[in-house]
This record gives C-alpha cells, sequence and structure tokens, in this order.
C-alpha cells in the first residue's frame, strides 16, 4: 500500500509539468497570433504562415465567441490563453481530487467501521457543495429549476427551511446557507469525520 501511495504522489508533479508546458506553448502561440494580428510581425513571413496553419485553427473556436460578444480579433489570442489556464486549473485540481479520493478508498478498506465513516463524510462534502452552488446560483440568472440547481434543493431544503424559521433575512440577504455550512462544519468535526 505504501508502494502505491508513493506512485500516487509522484503523479502530481509530472501533472503540473505537463499542464505548465502547455501553458507555456499556449502562451508562445497567444503572442505569435497577437503579433501576426496586430501587424507587428511581417503578414507573409514564415511566423505568419506558421500562425495561419497551425494556431489559428485552435482558436477559430475562441474566435467565434470573441466575434459574437463584439470582442476585437486582436484580443482573441489572449482569450485564449485565458482558456488554457482555466483548463490547467481544473484539470489540476481534478487529478488532486481524484488522488485524494484513491487515498481515502484505500484507508477505508481497512475495516467496514472506516468504510462507514468515509461515506458520512462525503455526505457531508456533497451537502456543502449543494449549499455552495445554490448560492452562487442565486446570485447569477440561473432559474432555480434548471438542470444545474435543481438537484441543489432536496440536498439543502431540510437544513435551511428550519434556520429561516429561527433566522431573519438582512433585508434581500438570506444568511441561512451560510449558518447551515458552518453548522454542517461544525458537525462534522465535532465527531471527528474527516
Amino acid at each position: 500500500m505504501n508502494t502505491s501511495g508513493l506512485s500516487l504522489a509522484t503523479v502530481m508533479p509530472a501533472v503540473r509539468g505537463v499542464v505548465l508546458a502547455g501553458g507555456l506553448l499556449a502562451a508562445l502561440g497567444a503572442v505569435l497570433a497577437w503579433a501576426v494580428r496586430t501587424r507587428r510581425l511581417q503578414p507573409f513571413g514564415r511566423p505568419a504562415r506558421f500562425t495561419r496553419r497551425f494556431i489559428d485553427p485552435l482558436l477559430s473556436p475562441v474566435e467565434r465567441v470573441v466575434a459574437r460578444a463584439g470582442g476585437s480579433a486582436a484580443s482573441v489570442p489572449w482569450w485564449g490563453l485565458v482558456l488554457v489556464a482555466v483548463a490547467g486549473a481544473i484539470v489540476i485540481t481534478g487529478v488532486q481530487a481524484l488522488i485524494g479520493l484513491v487515498f481515502e478508498v484505500m484507508w477505508a478498506v481497512q475495516s467496514p467501521m472506516r468504510i462507514a465513516v468515509l461515506l458520512l463524510s462525503w455526505a457531508f462534502a456533497v451537502v456543502r457543495l449543494a449549499l455552495i452552488v445554490r448560492v452562487l446560483a442565486s446570485w447569477l440568472p440561473v432559474p432555480p429549476y434548471s438542470r444545474w440547481v435543481r438537484w441543489t434543493y432536496p440536498l439543502t431544503e431540510w437544513i435551511l427551511r428550519p434556520l429561516r424559521s429561527v433566522i431573519p433575512p438582512l433585508g434581500m440577504i438570506d444568511l441561512t446557507p451560510v449558518v447551515a455550512y458552518f453548522a454542517l462544519w461544525l458537525v462534522q468535526s465535532l465527531f471527528h469525520i474527516p
């Protein structure tokens, strides 16, 4: 088990290295595409031909979105770089979560009691995630019946409804999700659930 834990821990530096290399290539491509689009480089030279052949096809989906939003064609490479950075952060976070999940399962399979503790910990995490999604959705123009938000109501209403009868809203601000989040955290820490 120690060997598999060690091999899982060595995965993250490799993933970070690949994401960093991809980010550096994307930054180099963004600078090159920006220089060609703003005519800082000769439009018929080798760098411009390389850009039109290899980089512009990768930027075409971003360019369609930027053009629909009324943006400038010169800003497309930078938006593409932002997209690569966000995708890299998502990949790193996803791999870290997956490694954490594997370690939790490896810890839990050692005894049936640990499996119960792990499932309870996951239940707390899902309810906290539902609270966060519900709060963020209330700030955005997302209808409560959309598929992205609808699942949060059955998971959170059981704790929010009693709190709303005790805690009055402060104008337009509802503090019950914050209180519920900290109440869940308090219960989880009192019972020493990881």
